[in-house]
């Protein structure tokens, strides 16, 4: 039996809520890693590297809530769908 939709709502709210933290942190991150070769470029090796490590950090974030949050909910859904 297919589930009605609002037993799949706070599953979708989820959804949502991964998907969307998922793109702004990798947004973040590219961000971020922009304004740290802008610094390096600008002679400002120090401040550079801080940021090229706190970019890459946000952009590892940005992968594991892809990869271990989102992903596994999306074939939940999938799943209870079908």
């Amino acid at each position: 039996m297919r589930p009605s939709f609002v037993e799949l709502l706070p599953d979708l709210l989820e959804l949502l809520v991964f998907g969307l933290g998922s793109a702004v942190l990798s947004l973040a991150g590219a961000y971020i890693e922009r304004f740290a070769l802008l610094t390096v470029q600008h002679g400002d090796l120090g401040f550079g590297a801080w940021a090229v490590v706190m970019g890459a950090a946000v952009l590892y974030f940005a992968y594991l809530l892809g990869t271990d949050k989102f992903h596994p909910k999306l074939r939940e859904v999938r799943a209870a769908l079908a």
